[in-house]
């Protein structure tokens, strides 16, 4: 049997628990075909490039398939009838990965690293406390500059 990569994105309003059940729906529909999803991936609520549908963010989810043509057509058919998704794409590949795809890996990456803790980065350290500014001045106060004039 063929092998598919079927990406859709699902509305930002959904709990992760519904975009679960949609999954296991598609899964479904896949094994009512004689076919089989071999690698399901959540790469999480992501931000999209521009907006869609009023929708500024969305699930996105990854189904690896190896089934024959006609139950993929069925699966695109029951997604596009879907109104909890808003956009999807399948494409044929030639084998089954063997390791998880790039948004995995970078996934696992940025949590190595502690990207997504609060914005601190391990490398760059705490600053601590900086202490008294001294006589710095303060706001908009320029010092020995002398003003500008109003062009006006």
């Amino acid at each position: 049997m063929p092998f598919y990569e079927h990406v859709f994105l699902a509305r930002q309003d959904l709990a992760t628990a519904q975009v679960e059940a949609l999954t296991e729906g598609f899964t479904k529909v896949l094994a009512e075909g004689n076919g089989t999803v071999a690698v399901q991936e959540y790469w999480g609520l992501r931000s999209l490039a521009y907006r869609i549908a009023k929708n500024r963010k969305a699930h996105y989810v990854m189904l690896t398939i190896d089934a024959p043509a006609p139950a993929v057509a069925e699966l695109e058919r029951q997604v596009a009838l879907n109104e909890d998704i808003i956009r999807y794409m399948t494409v044929r590949i030639e084998a089954l990965p063997t390791e998880p795809s790039a948004m995995l890996k970078r996934g696992e990456r940025e949590r190595e690293r502690g990207d997504r803790d609060g914005g601190m980065r391990p490398d760059r350290g705490d600053r601590g406390d900086r202490g008294d500014r001294g006589d710095r001045p303060r706001g908009g106060d320029r010092g020995d500059r002398a003003p500008r004039p109003f062009a006006g």
